[in-house]
């Protein structure tokens, strides 16, 4: 019940917690940029102060706000004090919403994706978010390869993940969208007659070329010379209790802090999700991902996203529960994370902490992590026609596997950020 289930976000929110040097880095950047917005530096950057590490962050709005919630349930945040609040707010920064549009929210309960790879049962999010469909696809392209055979990120095993990512994501750009206003064909992307069919024209002897996976007019294509970098600000958790029932969450304000919009006296932020829907046809977003007409924007429509929550079974129990921040290179990260520990036999923490590329169809480049790949390695994809370029890490995956050996869940927390295992 949520009269129960909120009372320790209640008491968090009043009694605070121990700011950590991230946060401490990333509210005083708010601090810093969010000068147009009184509220957020009242509240967030504590009036220019922002807080130190091992300083107490306590949040008195906030919980003001989840006790309306908690003695009036959905009312006490779509009616009332907090939707008049949250209307005053947004129109005062310039945008649009509505008593009414808070009123007659109401949310989707969706059957999630399923599909299977080497024994296992995969299980993740439908559209509107791209993640189920993506990550299933690229494992069904994977099943026609042998990647146990192929050197753990040598040219071969690069190509192919680079080959099916990039398959996946133009993929993504087409079809995908809120189902509820576009027809998006996930039983005919999600079989294994298409992903066989979508990676036939591979070749080891030289890369695709995006422009050839998916065409694009040259206007379209003009638009996406400047690729604006990625941003992790998504939040992921995995979690399973003694009883082998499993939860894997993401959920996201898009940007670093959302719009930087704070509701005024109600103490939590508004995201800037707007930039998940397609603006233009293929121009790019924050993080150049390209959309076309099924996520256009329209009246109480759902934007795509790139959230993955992925649950892994085999032979009906729980194996692994992995997630990630990462905007666009979520799904990727997903991926690798469970091939390191199936096809390449990584104990959990291992599969976390190894290093990822990423190609998301356009631009037309493997993105690498510093010593992901070797010297060679690079040589060798760059005479097949692959551009690598080095950027900052990827993702932030949160993952629990179970451990036949031990016969216990082990959690592996991402050393590229704040992220840990906690145990009860």
């Amino acid at each position: 019940p949520v009269k129960k289930v909120i009372n320790p976000a209640i008491e968090l929110a009043q009694k605070g917690f121990p700011v950590n040097y991230y946060l401490s880095q990333a509210l005083g950047w708010l601090n810093a940029v969010a000068g147009e917005y009184p509220e957020t530096v009242r509240v967030f950057g504590h009036n220019g102060n922002p807080l130190k590490p091992g300083e107490i962050f306590k949040q008195p709005d906030l919980a003001r706000t989840l006790k309306r919630i908690r003695k009036y349930g959905p009312d006490g945040f779509y009616k009332g004090v907090v939707a008049d609040k949250l209307v005053e707010s947004v129109t005062a920064a310039g945008g649009v919403i509505t008593l009414k549009d808070l009123a007659n929210y109401q949310p989707i309960l969706r059957r999630p994706l399923t599909g299977s790879y080497h024994g296992y049962e995969v299980i993740s999010m439908p559209p509107p978010s791209s993640g189920g469909i993506a990550l299933i696809s690229m494992l069904n392209m994977l099943e026609n390869f042998r990647m146990d055979t192929l050197a753990w990120h040598g040219a071969d095993y690069i190509q192919v993940l680079t080959e099916v990512e990039r398959r996946a994501y133009a993929d993504r750009s087409v079809w995908l969208g809120d189902p509820e206003f576009w027809p998006v064909p996930v039983d005919v992307m999600l079989s294994q007659t298409y992903a066989s069919t979508r990676i036939s024209d591979f070749s080891w002897d030289q890369a695709s070329t995006s422009i050839n996976i998916h065409p694009l007019g040259d206007a379209e294509m003009d638009s996406l010379k400047k690729f604006l970098h990625e941003s992790e600000e998504t939040t992921h958790f995995s979690v399973v209790d003694q009883w082998g029932n499993a939860v894997s969450n993401t959920y996201t304000l898009n940007w670093t802090f959302g719009s930087q919009v704070t509701v005024k006296d109600c103490g939590f932020l508004l995201n800037d999700e707007m930039d998940d829907f397609s603006a233009k046809p293929g121009v790019p977003n924050v993080f150049g991902l390209i959309g076309n007409e099924a996520n256009a924007i329209a009246p109480n429509k759902r934007m795509l996203s790139s959230m993955t929550p992925s649950i892994f079974v085999k032979n009906d129990s729980v194996r692994f529960i992995i997630g990630t921040p990462g905007g666009s290179t979520i799904m990727t990260s997903v991926m690798q994370v469970f091939l390191n520990a199936v096809d390449g036999h990584m104990n959990l923490v291992d599969a976390v902490r190894m290093p990822r590329i990423h190609h998301q169809w356009l631009p037309d480049v493997i993105y690498s992590e510093v010593n992901a790949l070797g010297p060679e390695t690079i040589q060798s994809l760059n005479a097949r026609g692959y551009k690598v370029v080095l950027r900052s890490p990827i993702g932030e995956v949160n993952a629990i596997a179970w451990d036949p050996v031990y016969k216990g869940w082990i959690g592996a927390p991402d050393q590229r950020g704040a992220a840990a295992a906690v145990g009860y």
